[in-house]
């Protein structure tokens, strides 16, 4: 029950201010405003993970992970072509299943004339979320946080109290940009030196953004990380930013910048991308959806994947 809370709900069983500003900066990975219901399982999972495991850092950075598993995809006689722009079924071979790590909107693009009417109306009102505006750093030193503990940490939720952070959430999901938004920081090269030339550092932090929103994000994000960490602005030597357009651009899966797939409220986290006794399996025989628009939803796990690739060998191939 009490997951599926809201998150200023569930806060307040929490004694201090500190203890309620954690919770809020985990249940803000939701990227949604925290008087929404089930944004406390997205705090209590996170915060159960670090205490299990920690979150762990790729050496080499994300790429890592992607590389591993091409590698051994292609060990096991897979093929990978890249800079080929799908549109339609057409341009694929025949095959006993397809399996697509797209979203809603594409999947409708690429094979909607297949589906049945129900399934279709399904994806056409299927819901993206907010968005987000990225920034990479160059620094010359490490970000100097005024809170010590914050220099033994690869992510840094930068926000203040869980006022603060409900208060800039619920003003991105009313459409407008927050002054003073809950960044999300990484600076990983703190415990990865492969990250950056010996000597120097590197960092990205992001913030919500309504869907679809232009904005420079830049200064404010700065100024920020600055209130927390004086002196931040003088360790920059680059920046690279990213708004929600660009987003989508570099990679299309992110729909307004939305790097969830999809909104991750009560009514889409089971049902997402439609309402069936399987997420995975589309109303056209031999067509799956294994992206994020797939439960459990976003997040480096993997699982969408996984799930979907069961149903696929269930199905076909008769493997239980």
């Amino acid at each position: 029950f009490n997951a599926l809370q809201p998150a200023t709900m569930l806060a307040k069983r929490f004694k201090t201010a500190k203890a309620r500003a954690l919770f809020s900066g985990m249940a803000a990975h939701s990227i949604m405003p925290l008087e929404k219901p089930i944004t406390s399982a997205i705090g209590l999972v996170l915060m159960a993970v670090g205490h299990i495991k920690g979150w762990p850092v790729p050496i080499g950075g994300s790429q890592s992970i992607s590389n591993a598993l091409a590698s051994y995809f292609i060990k096991l006689g897979g093929k990978i072509e890249t800079n080929f722009y799908v549109k339609s079924l057409d341009q694929l071979p025949s095959s006993k299943a397809i399996v697509f790590d797209v979203t809603p909107k594409q999947l409708l693009e690429i094979a909607g004339h297949k589906f049945s009417d129900l399934y279709k109306s399904q994806l056409r009102n299927y819901k993206y979320g907010m968005g987000v505006f990225k920034i990479d750093w160059a620094l010359d030193a490490p970000i100097p946080f005024a809170d010590e503990h914050s220099h033994k940490a690869g992510t840094v939720h930068i926000g203040g109290t869980i006022e603060e952070v409900a208060a800039s959430e619920r003003t991105i999901g009313a459409g407008k940009e927050s002054d003073k938004p809950f960044v999300l920081l990484a600076q990983q090269s703190l415990f990865d030196k492969s990250r950056a030339p010996e000597g120097k550092h590197t960092a990205w932090a992001y913030c919500h953004v309504p869907n679809g929103s232009t904005k420079d994000m830049t200064s404010i994000i700065e100024q920020q990380v600055e209130r927390f960490a004086p002196g931040f602005r003088e360790r920059i030597i680059g920046r690279h930013t990213f708004n929600t357009v660009q987003m989508h651009e570099h990679n299309p899966n992110y729909i307004g910048g939305d790097i969830n797939g999809g909104e991750m409220n009560i009514t889409q986290l089971f049902t997402r991308p439609a309402l069936r006794l399987s997420p995975y399996k589309t109303s056209a025989k031999g067509l799956y959806i294994c992206s994020s628009s797939t439960p459990p939803g976003g997040g480096v796990h993997g699982m969408c994947g996984y799930h979907a690739a069961k149903k696929v060998l269930k199905d076909v191939f008769g493997n239980r």
